[in-house]
């Protein structure tokens, strides 16, 4: 269950991250970390270079079971790696509470793209 731990203390960070750093300084940061994650010849993020690279993101104690399980999550083509949209999207759903502000965001938009009309 170590494993479990490190995704909820990464998970933990993405709010703090995107008040610090705001929406395209939090994406410039998912970009780099799909960066560190990825096969450098494929350009997506296999199983291999997970495994091979998830130390870098302190996820070293997890195990082969938990990395499938990372990538069928995010893979939303079902080619069994995640491209760095895939990653990005697979970042903030793992956030509840980012997605709970992405939300109150869009909604906020939306009623004033509404209220414009």
């Amino acid at each position: 269950m170590a494993g479990q731990k490190d995704i909820v203390d990464f998970e933990d960070y993405l709010p703090t991250m995107a008040d610090k750093l705001g929406g395209e300084g939090l994406m410039r940061e998912l970009c780099n970390g799909f960066q560190l994650l990825m096969d450098g010849d494929r350009g997506v993020i296999t199983f291999e270079s997970l495994k091979r690279n998830a130390g870098l993101l302190g996820l070293e104690g997890l195990r082969d079971e938990e990395l499938w399980s990372m990538l069928r999550e995010g893979d939303m083509d079902g080619d069994g790696a995640l491209n760095q949209m895939e990653f990005c999207v697979l970042m903030f759903r793992l956030s509840p509470d980012l997605m709970v502000e992405s939300e109150r965001l869009l909604d906020e938009a939306l009623q004033q793209e509404l209220m414009d009309l």
